[in-house]
Formats: structure tokens, C-alpha cells, sequence
């Protein structure tokens, strides 16, 4: 259309009787006089309108999708990139094979949980008097690290950051006093509060004073509010001693944890928290039970003197 005085006064016209239309229509409510031309719309349109949306939505969501996990892929992609240095740097002689090696486990583990991890390597060891464990690793907030991140190696948990410097940071070591953290208990799901006892097994009391426990169980982190300080699903220990229950409330057992605290070298922080629980997909495989082995029973007849006027098969006379 070109635009002309008379276009221009049409559109005018129109835009006024849009305006009074939709008055009307609001103003009457459920009796409005447009209703019914608004029913015919939708009966003819609507299937239209429907086709259109299903076409349209995928790509709207993968769009939404995009957009929420963008920015998560780009940091997962700048964790890898930075894993693969630390890797590459352990690589660089024969005597940091075994560094290799645990880093390649703890990025298995982490896999296995969907944790995004900041490989570090611990470069110091706190005071150990009066049960104060602790250690300084090589990454700090230039790095992402934050206070209250949670700690882990190939093995399970380690602890938790507590100071944060610009290249360094300090992890209290889960089998510190002054350090707790909820479990949960495989395949029950029995929850308990874990605390360090130094050199000892963790003390870990089980909020259900009746709950059936036995040597050999395992249990993982619980996890926290926001992920913070400790993301669900960790590795935490094997149960070694259950102590009787006596009808109390709660119930005390001791836990092996599956980290040598005294031996560290490669851990990485969750900088990333699964986007959902783990439960105990981080565990290591049960290991199998040895094959029993196959006896075989020999069954022997005793046989007595021959009657008389038998042959003897042993002396061949008939």
C-alpha cells in the first residue's frame, strides 16, 4: 500500500476500532459480544497456531538449553583444558608417572559424578600437633577456588577448602577433630554425621538408633544446601566396627576412610557440582569374592571276604 493521506486515515480508523473492540471485550467479561468471533478464531487459527508451536518449541528449547548449559560447558571445557596441563606437567619425567596415574583415577571418579574439578597438587602440610590436619595445594581464587569448596582424589573425600589465597588454598582434612560432614549409607540410604579422629577411623553417628549396619558397608556424602561445602555422592569410607545400639536414639559405627590422609599428592576441587545426585555411582566396584573351590567326594564300598565256593578276582581262578 502506498502511503497516502487516505492510507495514513485508514490505519487511523482501524487502530480506533482495534482499541474500542478490545474496551468492549474486556469490559463485558464472560458476556462479551466479541466472544463468540473470538471462539471461531480459535476454532480456525488454533490448529494452525498448534502446528506452528510444535514446529517452533524444539527450537526454542534448544535454544533455552544452549543458553543455560553454555555458560557450564565453556568452564567444564576450561577444566579439562587446565587437567590436561596439570597431566602433560606430571608427564614431563619418570618420577611423576605416579602422579599421572592418580590423576587419571580422580578424573575417572569425577566423571563418574559429574563433578567439574580443579586439579591441584598439595605442596605443604599443616602442623599435626594437637590433631590439626591439614594442607596447602598450589590453586587459589585466581584459579576459581573458593572457600568451602569440597576436596577429593581418586580414592574419595578429602576435606574441605577453608582459607582461600590468590595462589594457594588451605583443605582441612576430613580426618580432622573439627571436621564433619553428612553421610548416607549404600542402598539404605541411612543418614549419619561423620567426624575425623586423626590417625583413628572416622566416628560417624547414624541418626537411626535401630538401623541394620554391618562391617563392610559403604557410605558417600549426603551433600549440602547449594552444594556448599560438600557436593553429594563422595566416596567416604567402609564401615569396620558397629557399636550395639542399647536402645538409644542415635548409633555409633567407625569408618575406614578410603583416603590415605598421610600420603597425598593429586586432589582436585569441585568447582562444579553435579546437576543432580550421584547416590552411589562413585563408588568403586565391590571387589569379587574368592571362587570357592570345587571338592570331590569319592565314595568307597568296602567289600568283604568272598563266600565260599566264589571265585577270588584277585588270585584269577574260577
Amino acid at each position: 500500500m502506498r502511503d497516502t493521506r487516505e492510507s495514513r486515515l485508514l490505519l487511523v480508523l482501524l487502530i480506533a476500532i482495534a482499541f474500542a473492540l478490545i474496551t468492549v471485550d474486556i469490559r463485558g467479561g464472560e458476556e462479551s459480544p466479541v466472544d463468540g468471533a473470538r471462539r471461531a478464531a480459535a476454532t480456525v487459527f488454533g490448529p494452525v497456531e498448534n502446528g506452528v508451536a510444535q514446529a517452533v518449541d524444539p527450537i526454542g528449547n534448544a535454544i533455552g538449553a544452549v543458553r543455560d548449559s553454555g555458560e557450564r560447558h565453556d568452564r567444564l571445557a576450561v577444566l579439562e583444558r587446565e587437567n590436561a596441563a596439570l597431566k602433560h606437567k606430571l608427564g614431563s619425567d619418570d618420577r611423576n608417572r605416579s602422579g599421572v596415574r592418580q590423576l587419571d583415577k580422580m578424573l575417572k571418579r569425577a566423571g563418574a559424578g559429574q563433578y567439574g574439578i580443579k586439579g591441584a597438587e598439595v605442596i605443604a602440610i599443616g602442623a599435626a600437633q594437637g590433631f590439626s590436619w591439614t594442607v596447602t595445594i598450589d590453586s587459589g581464587s585466581n584459579d576459581g577456588i573458593k572457600r568451602d569448596m569440597t576436596v577429593l582424589n581418586g580414592d574419595g573425600l578429602v576435606g574441605r577448602v577453608t582459607t582461600v589465597g590468590p595462589d594457594t588454598a588451605t583443605v582441612l582434612l576430613a580426618n580432622d577433630p573439627d571436621f564433619t560432614v553428612g553421610t548416607r549409607l549404600e542402598k539404605t540410604d541411612e543418614l549419619g554425621f561423620a567426624t575425623g579422629q586423626g590417625d583413628r577411623p572416622l566416628r560417624v553417628q547414624m541418626l537411626n538408633g535401630k538401623a541394620k549396619i554391618k562391617a563392610g558397608d559403604r557410605l558417600v556424602t549426603f551433600g549440602s544446601q547449594a552444594a556448599k561445602p560438600f557436593v553429594p555422592g563422595v566416596p567416604v569410607g567402609t564401615v569396620v566396627r558397629v557399636d550395639p545400639s542399647g536402645g538409644d536414639l542415635t548409633r555409633t559405627v567407625y569408618v575406614r576412610p578410603y583416603v590415605g590422609f598421610t600420603k597425598l599428592d593429586i586432589v582436585g576441587v569441585v568447582v562444579q557440582a553435579p546437576r543432580q545426585d550421584p547416590r552411589d555411582m562413585v563408588l568403586p566396584p565391590k571387589p569379587a569374592g574368592p571362587k570357592p573351590t570345587p571338592t570331590v567326594t569319592v565314595t568307597v564300598t568296602p567289600s568283604g571276604p568272598p563266600a565260599d565256593g566264589a571265585a577270588d578276582p584277585a588270585d584269577g581262578t574260577e
